[in-house]
């Protein structure tokens, strides 16, 4: 459902009586609602008359659900004593995508589609005058449809759902940040401290000046990015154990309406339908196990992975300073050019490394990886040491 401005005027005419601004303002937004909801029931009949047998059942339930929406809004109008709009002709989108998918396919409408219902994901969340089912299958929907893009109308086998999870991995990896904050921390921790000390050198400050700026740099940079992410882990964990609370909620409130946005999912991920209505009830048997699989397969998450700020916390810490201290150790036992000169060795293979290993993890070649850190860090080292010995030339 997209609330968009309505491509058709469905405000009734006539001279109404002056109400309230708060009523008025009520009216026009309960007005454009069920506008939106109407027009995307319309696009869902429109997609399901050109789509295949199987998706065409999923398309009409959708339809269906826009439709209950819509019927919430009309409601809040009459109560507030306002008339409501008779459904006006399909807007011109609606034909268009409608016209599109009968002339190519229901698969080239879809990406479309897709982008609005997760633009509109959100949309009832804190709205006191949507009911909580309704916030829940605007976001159901975006799923479902991008279930239905994947799937491409390609039946898959029934394997009693452990397929969708090997298949579609929503979940994010990696949820307690841990790794990424690891990665991130010795890069930024090579990087910047190399410039940083780079830059002192290239000034031509003593020996014991460049050692002191690189370890100010080292515990500087270890503990604002572990206070970064430990705020912003701590954030993310907050939100997401708020959205799996929400999602118990809906579970007491409307077991039967999970149940079927449950089934609709594994519909749109290939499974039959009588298929995913089994595993859909027996699923809803346990209370526990109905929450965890809810929060997998409609909200994309993980219970049990949502995050350690502390983990990610302490493994930002020591690994900026593991990267950090790479270029510190050579003033620690040296100074002049022998350490200058150690300090570039040591920095540039660590960042060849890093980025090798990194390489490897994403699947790339590590020769290429490694090369391109050496060449972006690198730079930027030489960068700042080039401005440190302007600088410190010009202070001479």
């Amino acid at each position: 459902m997209s609330l968009q401005t309505p491509d058709t005027d469905t405000t009734p005419s006539g001279g109404a009586a002056p109400d309230p601004r708060g009523d008025r303002q009520a009216a026009a937004r309960f007005r454009a609602a069920l506008d939106a909801e109407r027009r995307s029931a319309a696009l869902y009949r429109g997609l399901a008359a050109a789509a295949d047998p199987d998706r065409r059942q999923i398309f009409l339930e959708l339809a269906a659900v826009e439709e209950r929406h819509a019927a919430h809004w009309a409601a809040r109008l009459t109560a507030l004593g306002r008339p409501v709009p008779a459904p006006g002709r399909s807007g011109l989108r609606t034909r268009l995508l409608t016209l599109l998918a009968r002339r190519f396919s229901v698969d080239t409408v879809l990406p479309m589609v897709e982008r609005a219902e997760r633009a509109d994901a959100g949309l009832y969340e804190g709205d006191p005058e949507a009911t909580a089912a309704m916030a829940a299958d605007e976001r159901s929907h975006a799923r479902v449809i991008t279930g239905l893009r994947k799937q491409g109308g390609r039946p898959e086998p029934a394997d009693g759902g452990r397929g969708i999870v090997r298949r579609e991995r929503w979940h994010r990896s990696d949820r307690s940040g841990a790794l990424r904050a690891a990665v991130f921390g010795v890069n930024d921790g090579l990087v910047s401290n190399a410039s940083l000390v780079m830059g002192f050198a290239g000034s031509g400050a003593a020996a014991r000046t460049v050692l002191f700026a690189g370890v100010a740099g080292l515990l500087a940079g270890a503990f604002s990015m572990a206070a970064g992410e430990y705020v912003s882990v701590r954030s993310q964990r907050e939100a997401y154990e708020r959205e799996i609370a929400l999602e118990a909620e809906e579970l007491r409130e409307d077991p039967e309406s999970e149940a079927e946005e449950l089934a609709l999912i594994y519909r749109a991920k290939g499974l039959p339908a009588e298929d995913a209505r089994n595993i859909a009830a027996t699923i809803m048997k346990d209370r526990d196990t109905a929450l965890e699989t809810m929060a997998r397969e409609e909200l994309g998450l993980d219970p049990d992975e949502l995050g350690s700020p502390w983990s990610a916390a302490v493994s930002s810490l020591f690994a900026f300073a593991l990267g950090a201290v790479v270029v510190v150790l050579p003033y620690v036992f040296g100074s002049g050019a022998a350490a200058l000169g150690t300090a570039v060795g040591l920095a540039a293979g660590a960042l060849f490394t890093v980025g090798a290993v990194i390489g490897l993890v994403n699947g790339k070649a590590p020769l290429r990886a490694g090369a391109r850190q050496l060449l972006v860090g690198g730079g930027a080292a030489l960068a700042v040491y080039g401005i440190g010995h302007l600088i410190g030339n010009g202070a001479a």
